[in-house]
């Protein structure tokens, strides 16, 4: 199995500090991290609880191989994905019908309301970096159900859980 470098794992696990202010700037110190609403580990970065931001929220999201997320939507808020490793199958859109499939090195943007579900088959762990217009992190986030047509999925473990 491929490694995430030591730069990735040193942001995925150095323990949390408290966020440290120099003149106008705020610094988040890597490592501390929550389950987000939506099935996936996230390392906690810019939000308004950590930094007071007003219209953004940044994070890492990490997806452990052969996992999956929860179908959801971030209800009037954008989000816009880069995948720093792994290979990630994104199902979308009404009634999560589209398939796609995006790898390191892939941008993707995802706008307000529109339904999705990550799912990682391979067997590298993904490792993207996130940001939201939602800077309260999760109040955006409303889970749905896992359509009938994607129920083979119940097979694959949630990834926060």
């Amino acid at each position: 199995m491929l490694r995430v470098s030591d730069i990735w794992e040193r942001a995925l696990h150095t323990p949390a500090v408290a966020a440290g202010q120099a003149g106008d700037v705020i610094v988040i110190r890597s490592g501390g991290s929550y389950d987000g609403k939506q099935g996936m580990s996230l390392a906690t970065g810019v939000s308004r609880q950590s930094a007071g931001a007003q219209a953004l929220c940044l994070h890492l999201v990490t997806i452990p191989p052969g996992t999956r997320g929860v179908p959801h939507v971030h209800d009037g808020h954008e989000s816009a994905i880069y995948t720093v490793s792994g290979e990630t199958e994104v199902w979308h859109g009404e009634g999560l019908m589209q398939r796609t499939v995006v790898r390191a090195g892939d941008f993707m943007y995802v706008p307000p309301g529109i339904p999705h579900l990550p799912v990682n088959r391979s067997d590298v762990l993904t490792v993207a970096v996130v940001a939201r217009t939602d800077p309260r992190e999760q109040e955006s986030v409303v889970t749905l159900s896992l359509p009938p047509h994607l129920a083979d999925l119940d097979d694959l473990p949630v990834a926060s859980e």
